[in-house]
Order: structure tokens, then sequence, then C-alpha cells
């Protein structure tokens, strides 16, 4: 009976420690890396620990699992009966029989602790982990990775088991809490925000640039025979005239087989004297194209051609058949909408 009220203190202590290690558990887990990285590269000792933890998120869910597991059995054994002797002394001295104030009390301890275990333990440092995630970690995430630290032999051992289940059944277990947005979670985010009201995108770019990561090559390449060509025996005079005719810049050439070689650029034109005109151009001034699969994903190419400082790039098929032209300003416009310079086809 003494040592009831200790039982009590007791009571507050576990309910707090459970709700460490749950607050914990959401919190490495709802965290976001971006928010955390930038506080890391700042010289922020809690965001640096913050990032090793979500780096070891397994073993860190396992810490705060046997934590919450240790807290909830110890609030049983500890802190339940302190509740029901205490409960036990008014209900004699209204002379209830024995028996009956045995069942009483216990019955009215167990669901005392089981609601302050739930609200107190459980949803409150839940909730509070996943309406202010960053923070939250910022603040438990050091001290769970230090608890981690201390039960590392036995929280080793039981990931170990846990993730050999795992890989039983198939699954492939994760060591790092990966939270980063998807495509479609984005782009859902973005219509909410326009829908409400939040987000403007009168232009339409922002759509753009999600439907732009959906397409491939294919979709955007001119094929072949919609090209405007000029061939290894083209004259500047050629060039000339076909810049008057359809206002582009660059033109792809084709040999003598009907093969793409290559491109001539409206530079080439220019640069010859009106005695060269009627000339061949010469092969040395024939622009080399990159060429890329077309089902390349449209980001890819348009990275490729940024590498190799490309404006024009030949798509081949899976046979190898070059099929068409990718034009660098076709790439654009599917980001930004029709742009004036039209160099393409």
């Amino acid at each position: 009976m003494n040592n009831d009220p200790l039982g009590l203190i007791w009571l507050v202590v576990l309910l707090a420690s459970n709700a460490f290690f749950v607050g914990s558990e959401f919190a490495v887990i709802s965290a976001r890396r971006a928010q955390i990285e930038p506080k890391a590269e700042a010289g922020n000792a809690a965001a640096k620990i913050t990032l090793r933890a979500m780096e070891k998120v397994s073993l860190m869910l396992a810490t705060a699992q046997l934590g919450i597991t240790v807290s909830s059995l110890l609030i049983l054994l500890i802190a339940e009966p302190s509740i029901h002797h205490l409960l036990e002394v008014p209900l004699k001295a209204m002379g209830i029989p024995y028996d009956l104030t045995y069942v009483i009390s216990f019955g009215i301890a167990l669901l005392l602790v089981t609601y302050l275990h739930v609200v107190l333990g459980e949803m409150l440092p839940k909730n509070i982990a996943i309406a202010i995630p960053d923070r939250a970690a910022l603040v438990l995430a050091p001290m769970l990775y230090f608890a981690a630290k201390l039960v590392s032999p036995i929280v080793k051992t039981m990931n170990a088991v846990s993730n050999g289940i795992l890989r039983l059944f198939k699954f492939t277990p994760r060591d790092e809490a990966d939270n980063a947005y998807t495509l479609d979670e984005v782009e859902n985010i973005v219509n909410e925000s326009a829908r409400h009201g939040t987000l403007e995108d009168d232009s339409g770019t922002i759509l753009k640039a999600f439907e732009f990561t959906e397409k491939k090559v294919l979709d955007v390449a001119v094929p072949v025979d919609q090209l405007v060509t000029l061939s290894t025996d083209s004259t500047a005079k050629d060039l000339q005239v076909a810049v008057g005719e359809h206002g582009f810049s660059r033109y792809p050439v084709l040999s003598a087989s009907g093969d793409i070689v290559g491109y001539w650029h409206i530079k080439d034109a220019l640069a010859a004297n009106e005695a060269d005109m009627a000339q061949k151009l010469p092969a040395k001034r024939l622009r080399p194209m990159i060429s890329i699969p077309e089902s390349s994903e449209l980001e890819d190419a348009l990275a490729q051609m940024r590498r190799s400082g490309a404006h024009i790039a030949r798509s081949f098929s899976a046979d190898g058949t070059i099929v068409g032209c990718l034009f660098l300003e076709d790439i654009i416009e599917e980001l930004v909408g029709e742009i004036e310079d039209a160099t393409r086809r």
C-alpha cells in the first residue's frame, strides 16, 4: 500500500516514455529529408543526427518498438496494481464485499490505465509527430538515435531476425526512410491547390511539366517523311532558299543513300560570298548529330542533348532504323508552349 503513490509516479514516467518512443517512431518515418538536409548543411547538430537516424530507419523503428513494448508492459505491471490498490480503500469503506471490491477496482484501474495509455501514450504523440514531423524529428530523433546506441546489440539481433523473416516472404527490408513525393502525389497536390485557389497556373506551365515527364522521344520527334531536308550536294544558295521558304535555321542533311548524316545551319549560307553561292557546301561545315532511341524518356533525351550541346538528334527504332529527328526547340515547347524560333521540321 505504501508503494502505491510511487506506482502513480511510475505511471507518469512510463506514459512519458511510451509517448516519446511513439512520437519518435512517427517523426522518423514522416520527416522529409528535403527539410532536414539544409539545416544539417548549415551545421545544425540535431539535424545531422536526425539524418543519420533516417538513414538507419529499420534500427530506429526496432528501438522504438522495443521501448513501446517495455513501457507498456511496465505500466501494466507497476501502475495498474497501484491504482487497483488505491481504489480498494474507498470501495471497502463503502461496505462493498472484498471479492466484489477486487473486481470493481481491477476493472476501473484497467480501464483508466488503458485510456491514459492509448490517449496520452499513443494517440497524442502520434498526432503531434504527424502534424509537425520535421520539428518533431529534430527534437526526438537524436534522443532515439542515442537510445538505439545503448541497446544496439539487442536491437540489431531483433532487426536481423525481423529482416530474415521478411526475406523468407520475398520482401526487401528498407534501411532508409524514403519520404520523397512521387510524381502522382505532387501532381495531385498541384491540382488540389489550383482547385482551392492557393496556386495559380493560368499558363499551364506546371501541368505541362508533369505531362513532359511522361512523354518519350517518339512522341515529339519529327518523322523522316515530314522533315524539310537538304542533301550533301546542297549549295549555299539551296540553303538560303530553304531558309526563305520555311524560316528554319537548321536543316537535316540526307546522304545519297537516304541516311541522315548531319545538318546544315543558316550560318553556313551567311558565311558564303557571292562567288561561292553556287558551290557545294563544304563537308567540313556539316554538323554532326547524336542518336537517341525513340523509346527514351523525353527528359533523358533533353539531358543527353544538353550534355553534348546538340540542337538536333536522330531518333532510331529498336532495330536501329533512323525514324526521325528530335529538335531541342520541340522539347522546350513541351514545357513552356509555342516558341518563335522554328529550327525544326
